[in-house]
């Protein structure tokens, strides 16, 4: 059985909005998109290939599946591991209103049916081969708390904001980690594996 794995760019405080661009995601005044490019090194592109190698399909949110559909189709070059998988893997969208997705792959999966389909997904892969979802910040926080997230990538980057929305939310389930792999890159980004535990503990000192 294969395993769910949410990748996920976020500020020193927790912000996960518009990473990639200005106009990635302005929805709630949010005025900052953009805040990882000045970031991205080889450091993180290579965390990036490897990950990719390890795909063996993606489920995305709607949002982040538009982003991802408005551009890369048009990136054909073969060689190229990011590329070459999101074009050629299997994609599930979770959406109620998303009706004939043109990206060819895609199957969409009414929310009433997610959490059995992703299960079905996960049985259905080879060994440690990985169902991956990367951002889709409203899709992450229902599978954060419904305990389907089998490994958690959290990039952090040497960036606070104070504002915009966050991974983890006021009243979001309370879970335990364990950090399995973690690496810096060179422009300062740290990215650490974790693998949820179950609930958290509680104790104090003496």
């Amino acid at each position: 059985m294969g395993k769910l794995t949410l990748t996920t760019f976020v500020t020193l405080d927790g912000v996960m909005q518009a990473p990639g661009g200005p106009e990635e995601d302005p929805s709630g005044g949010f005025e900052y998109g953009g805040w990882l490019t000045p970031f991205h090194d080889e450091g993180v592109h290579a965390f990036t290939t490897e990950l990719f190698d390890r795909a063996a399909a993606f489920l995305l949110g709607r949002r982040t599946y538009e982003i991802f559909a408005g551009y890369w189709p048009q990136r054909t070059d073969p060689t190229d591991p990011i590329a070459s998988r999101l074009n050629g893997l299997p994609k599930y969208v979770a959406s109620t209103t998303l009706k004939d997705p043109a990206w060819a792959g895609t199957t969409v999966i009414d929310g009433e049916q997610l959490q059995s389909e992703i299960m079905r997904i996960k049985d259905g892969l080879e060994g440690h081969r990985e169902l991956q979802v990367h951002g889709s910040g409203q899709l992450a926080q229902w599978l954060l708390a419904r305990d389907l997230v089998d490994e958690l990538n959290l990039e952090l980057y040497p960036v606070s904001l104070g504002t915009g929305r966050r991974l983890f939310p006021t009243g979001g389930l309370p879970t335990a980690y364990d950090l399995v792999a973690s690496r810096t890159t060179p422009n300062g980004a740290a990215i650490l594996t974790y693998r949820p535990t179950g609930r958290p503990t509680f104790a104090a000192f003496g």
